[in-house]
């Protein structure tokens, strides 16, 4: 027995007395974590930016080059043009709006005709064509085809007569208020629908014709004619008196004007007036 005194429950191994200071000395998970600072995303790691916000950016504020802006500048005279071209399609549209459909059907008519004849000239040029290449004396086809074009040529050149169905227009103007443009405007429609030969008045309507205002009447190509105007015109009947008829046309105008006028059409019209041949000054074929 130990001379030493110990009291009973006071005695501790050493390696009783290192636990609790081990202890002691390491702070608790819990803790440690919360004294542990926070690091913020200012602190530890750059800010997350979105796709829209590297969108923006790279839109605003725009940076215009001289080649974009010279594609906008062509691109905003392109679309101005198109709206100025819409714009007056509109207006030559609106004579129309405002006409009958019996006057909607016959202009739409007269339209097929013409579609229609000219499809047969085409036709007719293609069958000489045809008749020349396969003819086997092609010289004599040759003559023929051009004999017949000398006969066509006259008829518009109104060096020969001519005859065959169409119409008579007769112009009555007793207060005198008829001019020359109104007449033109009457062979220029007639033309337009496939006149092939007019007079007027003993006066023969060829390419070159001009008409003047004089006293007392108009001159066409300088010989005087007066009221009332008559128009014989070869040519296809169907086709010639509607378009004389047309809303806003010919025979409206004249009609405004107080003047009388008839239309009628016949199968035999002979158009006898002539002109002489005309050696051009300076024009001459180009084959020679």
């Amino acid at each position: 027995m130990s001379g030493k005194d110990e009291t009973p429950g006071t005695h501790e191994s050493p390696l009783r007395k290192a636990l609790p200071a081990e202890v002691s000395a390491r702070a608790p998970e819990g803790a440690k974590d919360a004294a542990a600072p926070e690091v913020g995303p200012e602190q530890g790691r750059p800010a997350v930016v979105t796709g829209r916000q590297r969108l923006v950016k790279g839109l605003w504020p725009p940076r215009v080059s001289r080649a974009q802006l010279i594609v906008a500048l062509l691109l905003f005279g392109l679309g101005f043009g198109l709206a100025v071209q819409v714009a007056s399609n509109s207006d030559s549209d609106g004579a129309l709006r405002g006409a009958r459909q019996e006057d909607l059907v016959r202009i739409l008519d007269e339209l097929d005709d013409r579609t229609q004849r000219l499809e047969e000239e085409k036709q007719g040029l293609e069958d000489q064509r045809t008749e020349l290449e396969n003819s086997s004396d092609q010289a004599e086809e040759a003559r023929k085809q051009t004999v017949e074009k000398e006969k066509q040529l006259g008829i518009l050149a109104g060096t020969v007569a001519a005859q065959g169905p169409g119409i008579t227009l007769v112009i009555d103007d007793e207060k005198g208020t008829v001019e020359s443009d109104m007449l033109l405007d009457a062979v220029q429609e007639l033309r337009a629908a496939g006149a092939e030969a007019i007079q007027v008045n003993g006066v023969r309507i060829v390419a070159g014709t001009y008409l003047t205002d004089v006293s007392g009447g108009v001159a066409v190509d300088g010989n005087k004619i007066s009221s009332p105007y008559r128009f014989k015109v070869i040519g296809k009947s169907q086709d010639l008196e509607p378009a004389l008829n047309i809303p806003g046309g010919v025979v409206q105008t004249l009609e405004k004007e107080q003047a009388t006028v008839t239309v009628e059409r016949s199968d035999k019209i002979v158009v006898d007036a002539l002109r002489p041949a005309k050696q051009p000054d300076y024009a001459r074929s180009s084959s020679q």
